[in-house]
This record gives C-alpha cells, structure tokens and sequence, in this order.
C-alpha cells in the first residue's frame, strides 16, 4: 500500500513515515522507501537504516558467440541476508534528521546495435550516502575485446578462433565472475556473472550466473542475475539468463533479451547476426532505504 502523508495512531500520534523521497510503502513494521530513479532521502528525525543498493547492469556483446553482460553490483545491509557473492549483510546507515542523502539510481549498458562484432557497455553506478554498487561488466564480442569486462559482476567473454576471452572479475563482495568464452567448435560465449553465482562457460551452457533474493520490501524478490551468451551457430543454442532479472541470449531469429529494470540484470549476448546480432541492454538498478515503524 503507498501512502502519501503522515498517518495517525489509534491514539493519534504520529506514526511516520519518518523521511521522505522515492515511493514509500509499509510492510512488517517497517517503513520502505522504493528508489526506481535518482532523488534525495531526508530524514525527519534520526535513523538507523538498512538498504539494497543494486547498479545496473551491463550490455552483451553484438553477433553470435557473444558474451552476456553481468549483473549490477548488489549491496545489502539487511540482517538475516546476503550481500553481494554471497558476502555477511553490511552494517546499517546511521542518518541525521533534516539531511538530504542523495540517491543515484544506475542506468543498464545500452543494447549493443552496431552492426558489427563489438563488445557490449558497462551498467552505471548506483549510489547511497557513502555506498557505492558498482555497474556490472560488459559481455565480450568475437575477434574484438573478446574478454568480458570488469564489473559488479563480471561480463561474459566471447568465442574465437585463436585465444577464446575469459570472464570478466567481479567487485568484491559485490558480484561474481562472468563465464569465459570457447574457441574451436563450437565457439560459443560465456554467460553472465550474478550477485549469487558465477557464469556458466561457453564450455558448457553460457547460462548467466543466479542474482540473491531479499525481503527489504516485505516480499522476497530476486535480483541482479546475469545474462545468457549469444546464440551459437554450430550448437543452434543460446544462453539462458540467471534468476534474477538477467536477459536471455538471442537466436536465429530473435535479436538477445534485455535485463528486467529495477534488477540490474545482465543483458544476454546477440543473436544471428546481421538481422539478429544485436545484444540485449543491462536492467537498470534499484535502491532501497527502510527503518522501522
């Protein structure tokens, strides 16, 4: 239920919400403050917080044997949850009352449509007070950067014919590796990396690694799962996104899937180029604030 105003005890008190800015909610004796663009949280007294911070995440690369592009970095600080790669919860935000603590909400790496064999984009940053999550790894892209690249998560990397790109490396305590890519026959790229898991290599499916889910809004979701590698000529297969918002990887006939917004999944690796070569985009991030009732 969103509420827009103060609400009044039984025995008319005020009872909060205690700050305003993004979409405030109520759910088990918490109130939640939803950030799906950027914007400012304002305390109206002293809090103590938790939040998830998620980046965006990054592009696949364009054309088949392509790597997907990684998860967003996920930064959790609720108790009883997982961090990024499965880290210990960080410690909660002491806030000041009348403090205007701005929110950058990270945008997904744009879908790669260049036409011609070229690596994905990174996802930006996002940001909360002094926690930063960063934007998830491109995927890698035949004969050109063929390695994934660094990120939150790591990008997939891609097929080819001499030395096949590894995965990229993913923040630590953010995210984890992308899969790397395979040369010989098939080539094929790697999947994704997540908040949860690792990229599968081209080796075997090129699936993208699983996200983490969290219960900061009073129901569980998962996020920030990696996107699948581009579709594989000698195979006739593509990669299958990560739980968690990653995109699939393209086909002969579908250009690849983009990562769902408020994710920060990976985008999957391009289909059948030149009709079906483009890649899909990094899901844009999310942030979430909450304290309690």
């Amino acid at each position: 239920m969103i509420l827009l105003g103060i609400l009044a005890a039984a025995g008319g008190g005020a009872v909060g919400p205690f700050a305003t800015g993004g979409t405030i909610t109520e759910a088990d004796g918490y109130w939640i403050h939803t950030f799906n663009s950027s914007g400012t949280f304002t305390p109206t007294e002293d809090l103590t917080c938790e939040y998830l911070v998620i980046a965006g995440g990054g592009s696949g690369g364009w054309g088949v044997i392509s790597g997907a592009g990684g998860a967003g970095g996920y930064r959790s600080s609720v108790v009883g949850e997982s961090s990024g790669a499965n880290s210990s919860a960080e410690s909660t935000s002491s806030l000041t009352n009348g403090t205007g603590y701005a929110i950058t909400v990270g945008a997904g790496g744009p879908a790669n449509t260049s036409g011609s064999y070229s690596a994905g984009t990174v996802g930006s940053n996002s940001v909360f007070n002094s926690i930063t999550a960063d934007g998830g790894g491109r995927g890698g892209a035949y004969q050109n950067n063929s390695t994934g690249g660094n990120g939150g998560s790591g990008g997939g990397g891609a097929g080819d014919d001499s030395s096949p790109g590894g995965g990229g490396n993913g923040t630590s305590l953010q995210g984890l590796s992308g899969g790397a890519g395979r040369g010989g026959s098939p080539f094929t790229g790697g999947g994704g990396g997540g908040a949860g898991s690792s990229g599968i290599a081209g080796t075997s499916t090129g699936n993208g690694g699983n996200g983490l889910a969290s219960s900061i809004t009073g129901t569980s979701v998962t996020r920030a799962g990696g996107g699948g590698r581009g579709y594989t000529v000698q195979s006739g297969t593509q990669g299958i996104a990560g739980t968690g918002g990653g995109g699939n990887g393209g086909t002969s006939a579908v250009v690849g899937f983009s990562g769902l917004a408020g994710t920060g999944g990976g985008g999957g690796g391009g289909g059948q180029n030149p009709s079906y070569g483009n890649s899909g985009a990094g899901g844009s991030g999310i942030v979430i604030v909450r304290y309690g009732a």
